[in-house]
C-alpha cells in the first residue's frame, strides 16, 4: 500500500493532469512509481537514462500533455545538457521529483559529490528547487511545483531529502558482500 508523501504525490499528479511519468528506478521512488503504474490514467515510461526524461517531458508538453520525471540525485548530472538546451532555451515546463543521496546519514562515498551538487547545478540552469524533509513539506512542495511548472512554463525540482526516505546502508552491504567473497 502506498503511503505518505508518495500517496500524496500520486493524488496531486492526478488532480493536476499529469498523464506521463518517466522514471529511472530507485528504492526511494518505488511507492510513487508503483502508484503511477497502477493508474490507468497515467502512462509510465521506464527510462534508460535521466536525460531521456527531459525529451519525454518536452514531447508530452508539445503533444498537449503534462509529464513528471522521477530520478535519484545521482542522475541529475545526466540531465544538464538537455535541461539547458531544451527546457531553458525553449521555456518549456519541467517537473522533477528527485530522491536525494549524499545527505543525512549517507555512507556511500560515491553518492556524496553529486548529492551536494544537485541544488546549485539545477539552480544554475534556472530550475526552481524545493528541498523537503517531511511528508507534509513534500506534499506542499509537489503541489506548488506542479502549479509553478505548468501554469508559468517553469522548470521545478522537488528534492526529497534523506531524512524523509532514509539513508541506505552502503558500508554494511559492502561488508556483507566482502564476507561472502572470502568464504
Amino acid at each position: 500500500m502506498v503511503e505518505g508523501w508518495a500517496r500524496e504525490a500520486h493524488g496531486l499528479f492526478r488532480s493536476h493532469g499529469v498523464r506521463q511519468v518517466g522514471y529511472v528506478p530507485d528504492a526511494g521512488l518505488s511507492d510513487l512509481i508503483t502508484a503511477c503504474e497502477g493508474d490507468n490514467d497515467i502512462r509510465t515510461v521506464l527510462l534508460t537514462s535521466e536525460e531521456e526524461g527531459v525529451g519525454l517531458a518536452a514531447g508530452a508538453w508539445l503533444g498537449g500533455e503534462k509529464a513528471a520525471l522521477l530520478m535519484q540525485s545521482s542522475g541529475v548530472g545526466n540531465t544538464v545538457n538537455a535541461i539547458g538546451s531544451i527546457i531553458t532555451a525553449c521555456q518549456m515546463p519541467l517537473f522533477l521529483v528527485v530522491t536525494m543521496r549524499g545527505q543525512y546519514g549517507e555512507s556511500n562515498p560515491w553518492q556524496i559529490p553529486m548529492g551536494q551538487a544537485v541544488t546549485p547545478v539545477l539552480q544554475s540552469l534556472g530550475v526552481r528547487v524545493f528541498e523537503v524533509e517531511s511528508d507534509r513539506e513534500a506534499a506542499d512542495a509537489i503541489e506548488a511545483g506542479l502549479k509553478m511548472a505548468f501554469l508559468s512554463n517553469a522548470a521545478v525540482a522537488v528534492l526529497i531529502g534523506q531524512r524523509l526516505i532514509g539513508a541506505k546502508s552502503f558500508i554494511a552491504d559492502v561488508a556483507e558482500e566482502t564476507r561472502h567473497v572470502g568464504a
